[in-house]
Protein backbone atom coordinates (compact mmCIF):
# COMPACT_ATOMS: atom_id res chain seq x y z
CA UNK A 1 0.00 0.00 0.00
CA UNK A 2 2.79 2.40 0.72
CA UNK A 3 4.51 2.02 -2.75
CA UNK A 4 1.29 2.86 -5.00
CA UNK A 5 1.02 6.38 -5.25
CA UNK A 6 -1.98 8.11 -3.69
CA UNK A 7 -3.83 8.98 -7.04
CA UNK A 8 -4.11 5.41 -8.35
CA UNK A 9 -5.67 4.33 -4.77
CA UNK A 10 -8.21 7.10 -5.51
CA UNK A 11 -8.77 5.98 -8.65
CA UNK A 12 -9.43 2.53 -7.15
CA UNK A 13 -12.03 3.53 -5.04
CA UNK A 14 -13.97 5.13 -7.56
CA UNK A 15 -13.85 2.26 -9.93
CA UNK A 16 -17.17 0.41 -9.50
CA UNK A 17 -15.71 -2.84 -9.27
CA UNK A 18 -14.14 -1.84 -6.44
CA UNK A 19 -16.99 -1.81 -4.75
CA UNK A 20 -18.14 -3.46 -1.72
CA UNK A 21 -19.84 -7.48 -2.32
CA UNK A 22 -22.89 -8.48 -1.24
CA UNK A 23 -22.50 -11.84 -0.62
CA UNK A 24 -23.91 -13.37 2.67
CA UNK A 25 -21.75 -15.54 5.18
CA UNK A 26 -20.26 -18.53 4.66
CA UNK A 27 -18.64 -20.50 1.32
CA UNK A 28 -20.80 -18.06 -0.85
CA UNK A 29 -19.80 -14.69 1.17
CA UNK A 30 -16.03 -16.26 1.08
CA UNK A 31 -15.97 -16.40 -2.96
CA UNK A 32 -17.70 -13.27 -2.63
CA UNK A 33 -14.76 -11.86 -0.87
CA UNK A 34 -12.53 -13.35 -3.19
CA UNK A 35 -14.00 -11.72 -6.41
CA UNK A 36 -14.22 -8.62 -4.70
CA UNK A 37 -10.29 -8.59 -4.07
CA UNK A 38 -9.04 -9.92 -7.46
CA UNK A 39 -11.70 -7.64 -8.96
CA UNK A 40 -9.93 -4.75 -6.82
CA UNK A 41 -6.63 -6.43 -7.89
CA UNK A 42 -7.84 -5.95 -11.34
CA UNK A 43 -9.13 -2.52 -10.63
CA UNK A 44 -6.04 -1.66 -9.48
CA UNK A 45 -3.67 -3.34 -12.39
CA UNK A 46 -6.39 -1.35 -15.14
CA UNK A 47 -5.41 2.51 -13.04
CA UNK A 48 -2.19 1.23 -12.66
CA UNK A 49 -1.98 1.07 -16.64
CA UNK A 50 -3.55 3.93 -17.19
CA UNK A 51 -1.21 5.86 -14.55
CA UNK A 52 1.99 4.80 -16.10
CA UNK A 53 4.58 6.33 -15.27
CA UNK A 54 3.45 6.61 -11.66
CA UNK A 55 3.27 3.54 -11.11
CA UNK A 56 6.32 2.79 -12.67
CA UNK A 57 8.55 4.69 -10.44
CA UNK A 58 6.85 3.03 -7.34
CA UNK A 59 7.51 -0.19 -8.59
CA UNK A 60 10.81 0.37 -9.84
CA UNK A 61 11.52 2.08 -5.92
CA UNK A 62 10.43 -1.69 -4.77
CA UNK A 63 12.53 -3.28 -6.57
CA UNK A 64 15.62 -1.84 -5.82
CA UNK A 65 14.49 -1.61 -2.05
CA UNK A 66 13.29 -5.53 -2.27
CA UNK A 67 16.46 -6.89 -4.27
CA UNK A 68 19.79 -8.27 -2.68
CA UNK A 69 22.28 -5.78 -2.17
CA UNK A 70 25.68 -6.66 -4.18
CA UNK A 71 28.87 -6.25 -2.99
CA UNK A 72 31.06 -3.54 -4.04
CA UNK A 73 33.91 -5.43 -5.18
CA UNK A 74 31.71 -6.32 -8.01
CA UNK A 75 32.26 -2.54 -9.33
CA UNK A 76 35.95 -2.57 -8.76
CA UNK A 77 38.60 -3.98 -11.09
CA UNK A 78 41.11 -6.21 -9.75
CA UNK A 79 44.51 -5.84 -10.84
CA UNK A 80 46.93 -8.14 -8.97
CA UNK A 81 50.05 -6.15 -9.93
CA UNK A 82 48.89 -2.61 -8.92
CA UNK A 83 50.98 -1.01 -6.00
CA UNK A 84 54.52 -3.10 -7.11
CA UNK A 85 57.16 -0.78 -8.50
CA UNK A 86 59.11 -2.23 -11.98
CA UNK A 87 62.87 -3.10 -11.19
CA UNK A 88 65.46 -0.59 -12.29
CA UNK A 89 67.75 -1.46 -15.26
CA UNK A 90 71.46 -1.21 -14.35
CA UNK A 91 71.84 2.41 -15.84
CA UNK A 92 69.24 3.96 -13.53
CA UNK A 93 70.20 1.89 -10.08
CA UNK A 94 73.96 3.64 -10.96
CA UNK A 95 72.12 6.71 -11.41
CA UNK A 96 70.69 6.66 -8.09
CA UNK A 97 73.43 5.64 -6.19
CA UNK A 98 75.30 8.33 -7.46
CA UNK A 99 72.84 10.96 -6.34
CA UNK A 100 72.44 9.22 -2.99
CA UNK A 101 76.44 9.13 -2.67
CA UNK A 102 77.08 12.37 -3.38
CA UNK A 103 73.99 14.27 -2.48
CA UNK A 104 75.29 15.17 1.41
CA UNK A 105 77.98 16.52 -0.30
CA UNK A 106 76.39 19.64 -2.39
CA UNK A 107 74.70 22.53 -0.22
CA UNK A 108 72.94 25.56 -0.78
CA UNK A 109 74.26 28.59 -0.23
CA UNK A 110 72.23 31.75 0.19
CA UNK A 111 73.67 35.52 0.36
CA UNK A 112 71.70 37.92 2.35
CA UNK A 113 72.32 41.43 2.01
CA UNK A 114 71.53 44.52 3.96
CA UNK A 115 68.16 46.52 3.60
CA UNK A 116 67.35 49.75 5.17
CA UNK A 117 63.18 50.36 5.64
CA UNK A 118 61.97 53.80 3.79
CA UNK A 119 59.88 54.39 6.75
CA UNK A 120 61.24 52.84 9.81
CA UNK A 121 64.78 53.38 8.67
CA UNK A 122 65.68 49.77 10.28
CA UNK A 123 68.24 47.38 8.66
CA UNK A 124 67.37 43.71 7.93
CA UNK A 125 69.12 41.32 6.34
CA UNK A 126 66.96 39.80 3.19
CA UNK A 127 68.24 37.32 0.34
CA UNK A 128 69.57 38.62 -2.69
CA UNK A 129 70.29 35.41 -4.23
CA UNK A 130 71.32 31.92 -4.05
CA UNK A 131 73.19 29.38 -5.60
CA UNK A 132 74.68 25.71 -5.22
CA UNK A 133 78.29 24.84 -3.68
CA UNK A 134 80.03 21.58 -2.32
CA UNK A 135 82.02 20.44 0.67
CA UNK A 136 86.29 20.59 -0.43
CA UNK A 137 87.05 18.85 2.56
CA UNK A 138 86.37 17.70 6.20
CA UNK A 139 87.46 21.50 7.72
CA UNK A 140 84.70 22.96 6.37
CA UNK A 141 85.35 24.62 3.72
CA UNK A 142 83.04 25.24 1.14
CA UNK A 143 83.22 26.03 -2.84
CA UNK A 144 81.05 28.20 -4.86
CA UNK A 145 81.34 30.36 -7.56
CA UNK A 146 81.86 33.91 -7.11
CA UNK A 147 78.75 35.67 -8.65
CA UNK A 148 76.50 33.46 -6.11
CA UNK A 149 78.00 35.71 -3.48
CA UNK A 150 78.90 38.73 -4.66
CA UNK A 151 77.93 42.17 -2.77
CA UNK A 152 77.01 39.70 0.19
CA UNK A 153 76.77 41.12 4.13
CA UNK A 154 76.59 37.95 5.02
CA UNK A 155 75.80 33.91 3.30
CA UNK A 156 74.80 31.13 5.13
CA UNK A 157 75.03 27.65 3.92
CA UNK A 158 72.45 25.08 4.07
CA UNK A 159 73.25 21.11 4.44
CA UNK A 160 71.59 18.03 3.05
CA UNK A 161 69.91 17.34 6.80
CA UNK A 162 68.51 20.69 6.49
CA UNK A 163 70.55 22.52 9.39
CA UNK A 164 72.25 25.79 8.04
CA UNK A 165 75.62 27.64 9.13
CA UNK A 166 76.64 30.97 8.36
CA UNK A 167 79.95 31.05 6.39
CA UNK A 168 82.49 32.75 6.53
CA UNK A 169 84.52 33.79 3.31
CA UNK A 170 87.78 32.75 3.25
CA UNK A 171 88.36 34.48 -0.45
CA UNK A 172 87.37 34.90 -4.17
CA UNK A 173 88.88 34.97 -7.51
CA UNK A 174 86.48 37.38 -9.62
CA UNK A 175 88.14 35.86 -12.70
CA UNK A 176 87.83 32.65 -12.81
CA UNK A 177 84.46 32.97 -10.57
CA UNK A 178 85.43 31.05 -7.66
CA UNK A 179 84.90 31.85 -4.19
CA UNK A 180 85.42 29.72 -1.02
CA UNK A 181 83.58 29.59 2.38
CA UNK A 182 84.34 27.84 5.72
CA UNK A 183 81.49 26.80 8.35
CA UNK A 184 81.76 24.86 11.45
CA UNK A 185 80.43 21.46 10.13
CA UNK A 186 81.14 19.82 13.62
CA UNK A 187 82.63 16.56 12.13
CA UNK A 188 79.56 15.52 9.72
CA UNK A 189 80.43 17.52 6.38
CA UNK A 190 81.43 15.00 3.24
CA UNK A 191 83.90 16.47 0.48
CA UNK A 192 83.54 14.95 -2.90
CA UNK A 193 85.56 12.73 -4.61
CA UNK A 194 87.90 14.83 -7.02
CA UNK A 195 88.80 13.39 -10.35
CA UNK A 196 90.82 15.06 -13.13
CA UNK A 197 89.73 17.17 -16.22
CA UNK A 198 92.70 16.68 -18.36
CA UNK A 199 91.64 13.03 -20.06
CA UNK A 200 87.88 14.50 -20.40
CA UNK A 201 86.38 13.48 -24.15
CA UNK A 202 83.49 14.34 -25.59
CA UNK A 203 80.47 12.18 -25.40
CA UNK A 204 81.32 11.07 -22.02
CA UNK A 205 78.43 11.11 -19.50
CA UNK A 206 78.16 13.66 -16.71
CA UNK A 207 75.87 14.23 -13.81
CA UNK A 208 75.14 17.84 -12.56
CA UNK A 209 73.24 18.45 -8.73
CA UNK A 210 72.40 21.69 -7.68
CA UNK A 211 69.56 23.92 -6.34
CA UNK A 212 68.28 25.14 -9.64
CA UNK A 213 64.97 28.06 -9.03
CA UNK A 214 65.52 26.70 -4.63
CA UNK A 215 64.49 23.32 -5.69
CA UNK A 216 66.33 20.82 -3.18
CA UNK A 217 68.75 18.78 -4.66
CA UNK A 218 68.03 18.20 -8.38
CA UNK A 219 69.93 15.56 -10.96
CA UNK A 220 70.24 15.94 -14.30
CA UNK A 221 72.66 13.94 -16.88
CA UNK A 222 73.88 14.95 -20.31
CA UNK A 223 77.61 14.65 -21.86
CA UNK A 224 80.47 16.41 -22.55
CA UNK A 225 79.47 18.24 -25.66
CA UNK A 226 82.98 20.17 -25.71
CA UNK A 227 85.96 21.08 -24.23
CA UNK A 228 88.73 23.26 -24.56
CA UNK A 229 86.02 26.04 -24.92
CA UNK A 230 86.46 29.66 -23.43
CA UNK A 231 84.35 32.47 -22.53
CA UNK A 232 84.63 35.44 -20.72
CA UNK A 233 84.30 35.92 -16.65
CA UNK A 234 80.88 37.73 -15.92
CA UNK A 235 82.72 39.80 -13.05
CA UNK A 236 85.87 41.01 -15.29
CA UNK A 237 85.56 40.20 -18.77
CA UNK A 238 88.93 38.43 -18.89
CA UNK A 239 88.70 35.19 -20.52
CA UNK A 240 88.48 32.05 -18.62
CA UNK A 241 90.06 29.32 -21.13
CA UNK A 242 89.42 25.21 -20.48
CA UNK A 243 86.07 25.39 -19.94
CA UNK A 244 84.25 21.90 -20.27
CA UNK A 245 80.53 22.54 -22.51
CA UNK A 246 77.85 20.38 -21.74
CA UNK A 247 74.47 19.84 -22.57
CA UNK A 248 73.11 18.55 -18.88
CA UNK A 249 70.34 20.67 -17.84
CA UNK A 250 71.67 23.36 -15.59
CA UNK A 251 69.49 26.37 -14.80
CA UNK A 252 69.60 29.76 -12.60
CA UNK A 253 70.58 27.89 -9.17
CA UNK A 254 72.95 25.35 -10.16
CA UNK A 255 75.90 27.95 -10.29
CA UNK A 256 78.50 26.73 -7.91
CA UNK A 257 77.14 22.81 -8.06
CA UNK A 258 79.86 19.84 -8.79
CA UNK A 259 79.83 18.47 -12.61
CA UNK A 260 80.69 14.84 -11.89
CA UNK A 261 81.52 12.12 -14.52
CA UNK A 262 80.08 8.53 -13.95
CA UNK A 263 82.36 7.72 -10.91
CA UNK A 264 80.71 10.37 -8.51
CA UNK A 265 84.29 11.83 -8.73
CA UNK A 266 83.97 15.88 -9.30
CA UNK A 267 85.66 17.13 -13.07
CA UNK A 268 84.17 20.51 -12.87
CA UNK A 269 81.79 23.42 -11.19
CA UNK A 270 78.72 24.63 -13.25
CA UNK A 271 79.43 28.57 -13.47
CA UNK A 272 77.74 29.61 -16.92
CA UNK A 273 74.74 28.86 -19.44
CA UNK A 274 74.18 29.99 -23.07
CA UNK A 275 70.75 31.04 -23.16
CA UNK A 276 68.71 34.23 -24.48
CA UNK A 277 65.88 33.46 -22.22
CA UNK A 278 67.77 32.63 -18.85
CA UNK A 279 66.64 29.06 -18.73
CA UNK A 280 68.70 26.05 -19.83
CA UNK A 281 68.82 25.64 -23.73
CA UNK A 282 71.06 22.59 -23.75
CA UNK A 283 74.35 24.74 -23.44
CA UNK A 284 76.11 24.99 -20.33
CA UNK A 285 80.16 25.98 -19.20
CA UNK A 286 81.68 24.27 -15.99
CA UNK A 287 85.44 25.41 -15.04
CA UNK A 288 87.74 22.62 -15.18
CA UNK A 289 88.65 20.80 -11.80
CA UNK A 290 92.42 20.80 -12.80
CA UNK A 291 91.99 25.11 -12.80
CA UNK A 292 89.86 25.13 -9.66
CA UNK A 293 92.26 22.89 -7.48
CA UNK A 294 95.30 25.28 -7.68
CA UNK A 295 93.14 28.44 -7.31
CA UNK A 296 91.35 27.04 -4.21
CA UNK A 297 94.24 26.02 -2.53
CA UNK A 298 95.73 29.51 -2.66
CA UNK A 299 92.54 30.88 -1.24
CA UNK A 300 92.63 28.48 1.38
CA UNK A 301 96.42 29.51 2.09
CA UNK A 302 96.86 32.74 1.28
CA UNK A 303 93.36 34.13 1.17
CA UNK A 304 93.79 35.28 -2.48
CA UNK A 305 95.03 34.18 -5.34
CA UNK A 306 98.59 35.61 -6.51
CA UNK A 307 99.20 35.49 -10.58
CA UNK A 308 101.67 37.32 -12.32
CA UNK A 309 101.69 40.79 -13.16
CA UNK A 310 103.25 42.18 -16.60
CA UNK A 311 102.66 45.62 -15.25
CA UNK A 312 101.04 47.55 -18.49
CA UNK A 313 97.89 49.09 -19.14
CA UNK A 314 96.49 48.34 -23.17
CA UNK A 315 94.50 49.60 -25.68
CA UNK A 316 90.81 47.39 -26.14
CA UNK A 317 91.05 45.45 -29.23
CA UNK A 318 88.73 46.94 -30.92
CA UNK A 319 90.54 50.20 -31.05
CA UNK A 320 93.73 48.76 -31.97
CA UNK A 321 92.32 46.91 -34.69
CA UNK A 322 91.39 50.70 -36.19
CA UNK A 323 94.39 51.65 -36.03
CA UNK A 324 95.70 48.57 -37.77
CA UNK A 325 97.50 47.41 -34.58
CA UNK A 326 98.18 43.38 -35.06
CA UNK A 327 98.96 42.75 -31.19
CA UNK A 328 98.46 44.54 -27.78
CA UNK A 329 99.21 48.51 -27.59
CA UNK A 330 100.74 49.13 -24.55
CA UNK A 331 99.30 52.57 -23.28
CA UNK A 332 101.06 52.82 -19.90
CA UNK A 333 103.82 51.37 -18.38
CA UNK A 334 104.85 52.96 -14.62
CA UNK A 335 108.42 53.03 -14.43
CA UNK A 336 108.07 51.20 -11.21
CA UNK A 337 106.48 48.34 -12.94
CA UNK A 338 107.74 44.96 -14.77
CA UNK A 339 107.28 46.55 -17.87
CA UNK A 340 108.83 50.01 -17.07
CA UNK A 341 111.67 48.75 -15.68
CA UNK A 342 112.33 46.67 -18.60
CA UNK A 343 112.10 50.10 -20.92
CA UNK A 344 108.69 49.07 -22.83
CA UNK A 345 107.51 52.67 -23.86
CA UNK A 346 104.17 53.72 -23.61
CA UNK A 347 101.67 55.76 -25.84
CA UNK A 348 102.27 59.56 -25.66
CA UNK A 349 101.94 62.50 -27.25
CA UNK A 350 104.72 64.88 -28.64
CA UNK A 351 104.90 68.51 -28.38
CA UNK A 352 103.01 69.43 -31.05
CA UNK A 353 99.99 66.94 -30.16
CA UNK A 354 100.58 64.21 -32.61
CA UNK A 355 100.08 60.58 -31.02
CA UNK A 356 103.05 58.48 -30.92
CA UNK A 357 101.96 54.61 -30.84
CA UNK A 358 103.49 52.89 -27.74
CA UNK A 359 105.05 49.53 -28.14
CA UNK A 360 103.37 46.81 -29.44
CA UNK A 361 103.41 43.41 -27.45
CA UNK A 362 103.84 39.87 -30.22
CA UNK A 363 104.91 37.57 -28.37
CA UNK A 364 106.16 36.17 -24.62
CA UNK A 365 108.78 33.64 -24.09
CA UNK A 366 107.66 33.09 -27.64
CA UNK A 367 104.20 32.13 -27.50
CA UNK A 368 102.23 34.60 -30.41
CA UNK A 369 100.16 37.50 -28.42
CA UNK A 370 97.78 38.53 -31.23
CA UNK A 371 95.27 39.83 -28.72
CA UNK A 372 93.94 40.52 -24.80
CA UNK A 373 92.92 37.08 -24.73
CA UNK A 374 96.24 36.15 -25.99
CA UNK A 375 97.98 37.94 -23.45
CA UNK A 376 95.67 36.53 -20.44
CA UNK A 377 96.16 33.14 -21.52
CA UNK A 378 99.80 33.64 -21.47
CA UNK A 379 100.39 35.09 -18.49
CA UNK A 380 98.29 32.71 -16.92
CA UNK A 381 100.68 29.76 -17.67
CA UNK A 382 103.41 31.64 -16.02
CA UNK A 383 104.60 32.40 -12.01
CA UNK A 384 104.96 35.71 -10.08
CA UNK A 385 109.22 36.18 -9.92
CA UNK A 386 109.79 34.35 -13.46
CA UNK A 387 111.83 35.99 -15.97
CA UNK A 388 110.06 36.07 -19.32
CA UNK A 389 111.22 37.52 -22.83
CA UNK A 390 108.93 40.03 -24.50
CA UNK A 391 108.58 40.35 -27.94
CA UNK A 392 107.51 43.98 -28.83
CA UNK A 393 107.19 46.25 -32.10
CA UNK A 394 108.58 49.63 -31.68
CA UNK A 395 107.79 51.59 -35.14
CA UNK A 396 109.06 49.46 -37.58
CA UNK A 397 111.27 47.48 -35.00
CA UNK A 398 111.22 44.07 -33.14
CA UNK A 399 112.74 44.04 -29.80
CA UNK A 400 113.33 41.12 -27.36
CA UNK A 401 113.05 43.08 -23.90
CA UNK A 402 113.97 41.09 -20.41
CA UNK A 403 111.20 41.18 -18.12
CA UNK A 404 110.85 39.85 -14.08
CA UNK A 405 107.08 39.44 -13.28
CA UNK A 406 105.89 41.02 -10.11
CA UNK A 407 103.00 39.41 -7.71
CA UNK A 408 99.51 40.79 -7.94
Amino acid sequence: RRLVPQSVRRAARRAPCCAAPSGGAGREGRAARRDGDDGKFGALAECARRAGVALSGAALGAALLLSAPQPACAFVERNPAQGVAAPLNAEESANVALFKRSTPSVVFVTNLTQRRDAYTMNVTEVPQGAGSGFVWDASGHIVTNYHVIKGASEVSVTLDDQSTYPAQVIGFDKDKDIAVLKIDGNGTLTPLPRGSSSMLQVGQKVFAIGNPFGLDHTLTTGIISGTGREIASGNTGRPISDIIQTDAAINPGNSGGPLLNSGGQLIGINTAIYSPSGANSGVGFALPVDTVTGIVDQLITFGKVTRPVLGISFAPDQAAAQLGVDGVLVLDAPSKGPAGRAGVRPTRRDRYGRLQLGDIVVQINGDTIKNAGDLYKTLDKLNPGQTVTLGVLRDSDELALSVTLDSS
